[in-house]
């Protein structure tokens, strides 16, 4: 099958730098309101992507994000915000960036280049196939990331992708690929807009479905959230007044004595 890299399309929009802030502000919101109905066409698929990753995690594997750039940040971003929303341990997701740990703030010159480096980087946490191993790429061509999917599928690690562009090499190299077509960015090949908020989103899906399903939530609520800050103290002080019906001073007590709000339900009595 061919693989046109959709991605790197030309934009629909020319002369740009012509356009007023509020033509340029109005047709990338345009472009955006599209980035959903692309997200829900790739349900089926990643409906079957977290179907594997619950039942990994419930025998007691892990899982990983591996990507590059745009793609490599989000993914580390998912992953740092488990354990903080859901009292998940931070080996549970795990995001890995092309070029390590500098290259979330600053680009590192060919880190993306290098097809081994993501199964050294994978290796250092002794992955075995417990785990998922998801590859993040909008163009699904990334080195970095083609190399560390070939080498987890060598090795019997269930793969997943998420990816822009159908039929690309990392669509098809994943064993649960998700790919979500969102065409041609508002300035040509820019893919961390349109690309880079559908990859958001798919991720929000993976791990927030992933998380409930492993029994993280309760109700409608983040039970297990660690209390790190001022504000989730107070939000899970108001679940605690809102659930049990008592008073704010009381549900501080209980948080400062259980430690967190499904600690406070299992233990509390009237």
């Amino acid at each position: 099958m061919d693989f046109t890299k959709t991605t790197e399309q030309s934009s629909h929009y020319d002369h740009l730098e012509k356009m007023s802030t509020k033509e340029l502000l109005t047709h990338i919101n345009n472009e955006d309101k599209t980035v959903a109905n692309a997200v829900a066409n790739a349900l089926p698929q990643i409906e079957i992507l977290v179907e594997e990753i619950v039942s990994k995690l419930t025998m007691g594997g892990r899982l990983f994000y591996i990507g590059s750039g745009t793609s490599g940040r989000l993914g580390i971003l998912d992953a740092s915000e488990c354990p903080p929303t859901f009292g998940v341990p931070h080996e549970l997701v795990v995001g890995l960036i092309a070029g390590g740990d500098t290259a979330i703030r600053k680009a590192v010159e060919n880190a993306e280049d290098n097809t081994k480096q993501a199964w050294v980087d994978l290796s250092a946490y002794q992955v075995t196939n417990k785990d998922v191993v998801i590859g993040i790429a909008a163009s699904g061509t990334t080195p970095y990331v083609l190399g560390g999917l070939q080498a987890a599928n060598s090795a019997g690690i269930p793969t997943g992708c998420i990816t822009m562009n159908e039929n690309s090499p990392l669509h098809k190299m994943a064993k649960f690929p998700v790919v979500a077509i969102v065409g041609p960015e508002f300035v040509t090949g820019s893919s961390r807009m349109k690309a880079g908020t559908a990859q958001k989103l798919i991720l929000n899906m993976i791990s927030t479905t992933t998380m409930i399903r492993l029994g993280k939530v309760k109700g409608n609520k983040m039970v297990d959230m660690q209390l790190s800050n001022d504000k989730l103290v107070h939000r899970a002080a108001q679940m605690l007044v809102d659930t049990l019906s008592i008073s704010t001073d009381k549900a501080n007590t209980l948080l400062a004595t259980y430690g967190n709000v499904r600690n406070v339900l299992n233990q509390y009595k009237k």
